[in-house]
């Protein structure tokens, strides 16, 4: 007998290269990431990997400023165009042969993206990054045009509106590669305003059909991929210094510390399922934007060992405690960004502030120098540990 699950899903079935693009249900059963959605995830991971491996080195050379900075935009340019993708295929995705051919287009873009980031560090030029950005955004706006065309009334001026927006933004993204760059400070918050603006103007009268279901899982896979790559990164970093200077006994804490802080990452994002808060577009689009901190912090958590690695073998410009804090400070907003978007929800009485307190005493960790990463990795540990008991104590017999 055909078990439910496998039961083929009316909205993916059909024959020839093209379908009507129609909105999917919001009570669509057994909605889970498709196997494109996965390789889509882990090519852009690989743009998350060069912003987080010139975060390090800014860190590691002292230029903190130019470092957090360049790290922003460029995971900005990442994020937002993953986002973007992720909800319009919560809606939309048919799975043809366009559908497939637009999305491979979006890796085109991310990869090239990916290969302007060091310029964006190095020389402050936008260009090769802006490029692949704009590549990404421009296929979005032929799948917001196949949705239009396939819907009627609120639906298709929504799919219009973002349609129209997008090119308009992609056109103020082209034009500010021709100022000089001493203008170009003031002048990008205004583009990454107008991207961030778009959805709410879009949907002010009509809601996309996003999956709440599939919404958080999306969320939660790129996360795990990304904190997958923080665990890579620090490997290769723990791999280089162990390769070139045997440092053994002062890369043990931090290797412990790093792998207590990535572990309680993982725990504390997946300890409880979020997709019932995910109830109306403003909850979501808070709980969505909200991710920004979230996986940029969690991939410079990944930047940040790889620069108490380097502090520990001397091969950084930067003291102790500024090693420490590249590690300390991004673990710090995780814990808290984890908490505010959706860890909160679940959680009563005491337990309500043992993340924040986590997040305090993470930070406070700074000051003790090269071994506050593996006293942040503790402090993570206890935080899950606590609870733990905390929650099995409110829990009913």
């Amino acid at each position: 007998m055909t078990s439910e699950a496998a039961l083929p899903d009316p909205h993916r079935t059909g024959t020839g290269p093209l379908r009507r693009m129609t909105a999917r249900s919001r009570d669509e059963a057994h909605r889970t990431a498709t196997p494109l959605e996965l390789f889509f995830d882990l090519c852009f991971v690989v743009a998350v990997a060069q912003a987080g491996g010139q975060l390090a080195l800014n860190l590691a050379e002292g230029h903190l400023a130019h470092g957090i900075s360049g790290y922003a935009f460029a995971f900005f340019g990442i994020w937002w165009a993953w986002m973007n993708f992720s909800w319009f295929a919560s809606a939309y995705d048919v799975d043809d042969v366009a559908y497939r051919v637009t999305t491979l287009v979006q890796i085109t873009g991310v990869l090239i993206l990916a290969a302007g980031v060091p310029r964006v560090f190095a020389d402050n030029d936008l260009t090769l990054a802006v490029v692949g950005y704009v590549v990404m955004r421009l296929a979005m706006v032929t799948q917001w045009l196949r949705a239009a065309a396939a819907e009627t009334g609120g639906a298709r001026t929504m799919a219009y509106r973002y349609a129209a927006g997008i090119t308009v933004c992609q056109a103020g993204w082209v034009l500010a590669l021709q100022l000089p760059h001493d203008v170009l400070p003031y002048v990008l918050p205004l583009g990454i305003l107008a991207e961030l603006s778009l959805p709410a103007l879009a949907e002010r009268h009509t809601q996309s059909a996003w999956h709440p279901h599939h919404i958080a899982e999306r969320y939660g896979l790129f996360t795990l991929i990304v904190l997958g790559e923080t665990v890579s990164a620090a490997t290769v970093a723990m791999q280089t210094a162990l390769d070139e200077h045997e440092a053994v006994g002062e890369l043990l804490p931090i290797a412990g510390g790093g792998l207590l802080i990535c572990f309680a990452a993982w725990w504390i994002y997946f300890a409880r399922p979020v997709h019932d808060h995910l109830a109306s577009n403003r909850q979501a689009f808070l709980w969505g934007y909200g991710h920004y901190l979230v996986l940029g912090s969690a991939a410079a958590i990944g930047a940040g060992l790889e620069v108490a690695v380097e502090h520990a073998v001397g091969k950084s410009h930067v003291s102790a405690a500024a090693a420490t804090a590249a590690v300390t400070v991004p673990t710090a907003l995780y814990l808290v960004t984890v908490w505010a978007l959706h860890a909160r929800y679940s959680k009563t009485g005491a337990s309500q502030w043992v993340l924040p307190v986590a997040a305090v005493a993470t930070l406070a960790c700074t000051a003790a120098g090269q071994s506050g990463v593996l006293l942040a990795g503790l402090v993570s540990a206890a935080a899950i540990a606590v609870g733990v008991v905390l929650h099995a104590r409110q829990s009913p017999v």
